[in-house]
């Protein structure tokens, strides 16, 4: 223990209770250069600071004991869903399946008018599904492939498989019909990036709102958000072809969508069953948006 206080005034007692607990307040006050020392005294045990780091001593001591009272919000540990690859397997069959279709301009139809986002038209609400499995070029294809079943695995992992291209499919979705309806008449698009930006979003949110719940710094508590933000600043925007408006409006949505979920702890409570539903309901969402969309040819 530290020896008697050699300046400062006389000794006050700024603690007197069990040898444990004035061990470790010692402790406190030794990482704080506060000359102190500590005694038996009938029975129980003192540690005296000179008078003039009393209130110094009492903050320090007052701080530790507040932050040692409050226990520790440990996560728990995460369930990783099996066959989340199942999901990302449907994923790329559909856009390669569309991509054929379109292509080769299957039952005569010009599936890219008929199907882009296309904010001239804000009663074909189907634009905002259909968009979604159209693209211009090979690359802008081959490059959501494979950035969206990355995402879309992950998200699946957490989540399920249903649930998770559900969710996606739906944020994105949302994030598409908000586009037409705010974007200008002549605005056009298609891709999958903005499902990419939303599944992006939903592991965003989740993790963002789990880390809200730990006693961390402020910075550690929301660098999911910023990582996520930054994510979407390096890979969302480019040249005049990429749909900004749309990979932030789905990153947001996503984000929200995966913070409820978090929130409300989704990723435990979910079933085989409702897997099964979410999942089979998205496919059936594309075929039936396509299908009004060719039905319009």
């Amino acid at each position: 223990m530290p020896g008697e206080p050699e300046h400062g005034g006389a000794a006050a007692i700024v603690f007197r209770g069990s040898q444990s607990l004035c061990r470790e307040f010692s402790l406190v006050l030794e990482a704080k250069s506060i000359e102190h020392e500590a005694h038996e005294d009938e029975g129980a045990w003192e540690l005296r600071v000179p008078a003039s780091q009393l209130h110094q001593a009492y903050s320090e001591i007052g701080r530790y004991s507040a932050e040692r009272s409050v226990p520790r919000h440990i996560p728990a540990a995460v369930t990783m869903h099996p066959g989340a690859s199942g999901g990302a397997i449907v994923y790329i069959a559909i856009l390669l399946i569309t991509a054929y279709c379109a292509g080769r301009g299957l039952l005569g139809a010009d599936w890219l008018s008929l199907g882009d986002l296309d904010a001239g038209s804000r009663g074909e609400w189907w634009r905002a599904i259909t968009a979604l499995t159209l693209h211009l070029d090979q690359e802008h294809l081959l490059g959501n492939v494979l950035f969206g079943s990355i995402a879309g695995i992950a998200a699946a992992r957490l989540l399920g498989s249903g649930l998770a291209w559900a969710s996606i499919l739906g944020a994105a979705a949302l994030a598409n019909y908000t586009e037409i309806l705010i974007a200008p008449a002549t605005h056009r698009a298609v891709g999958a990036s903005t499902a990419v930006f939303a599944a992006l979003g939903l592991l965003t949110g989740m993790a963002w709102r789990q880390r809200l719940s730990l006693r961390e710094r402020h910075w550690y508590r929301w660098a999911p958000l910023i990582a996520g933000i930054c994510l979407l600043t390096l890979l969302g925007a480019g040249n005049a072809r990429v749909d900004v408006l749309g990979h932030a409006l789905g990153f947001f949505l996503g984000t929200v969508v995966g913070w409820v979920y978090a929130k409300v702890g989704a990723a435990e409570n979910t079933s085989g069953r409702l897997q099964l539903v979410t999942g089979a309901g998205a496919v059936l969402a594309i075929c039936a948006a396509w299908l009004i969309a060719l039905s319009h040819r």
